[in-house]
């Protein structure tokens, strides 16, 4: 079983950057497709973002596309998500997430969680 771990998030201003990192242990990461997902105050958990097992493939929120990346780094156990110009409404706490089922595009694929890290960004 894999465990998940989340870092790098923090305050940001708005058209600024920030690079979130999910770390990996118990399992290699390179036997999972993985996933970020956020949820926002008040509000259900929403897909952020979702590769495949060695990141020949990816697949984004609209909400996201064009401004935040996906990628991973199996020989590091870890998986990152670059975001580029944020915004106010992109503040929520994201979650990294693992799934070793061949629908890795599917929310409800996803098996292992981590516990969030919380982005705000201030306008």
């Amino acid at each position: 079983q894999v465990q998940l771990v989340e870092s790098g998030g923090g305050l940001v201003q708005a058209g600024g950057s920030l690079r979130l990192s999910c770390t990996a242990s118990g399992r290699t990461l390179s036997s999972y497709a993985m996933a970020w997902f956020r949820q926002a105050p008040g509000k259900e958990r929403d897909f952020v973002a979702a590769i495949t097992w060695i990141g020949t493939s990816k697949h984004y929120a609209d909400s996201v596309k064009g401004r935040f990346t996906i990628s991973r780094d199996n020989a590091k156990n870890t998986v990152y998500l670059q975001m580029n110009s944020p915004k106010p409404e992109d503040t929520a706490v994201y979650y990294c997430a693992a799934t070793q089922k061949n629908d890795w595009r599917g929310g409800s694929s996803y098996d292992y969680w981590g516990q969030g890290t919380q982005v705000t960004v201030s306008s």
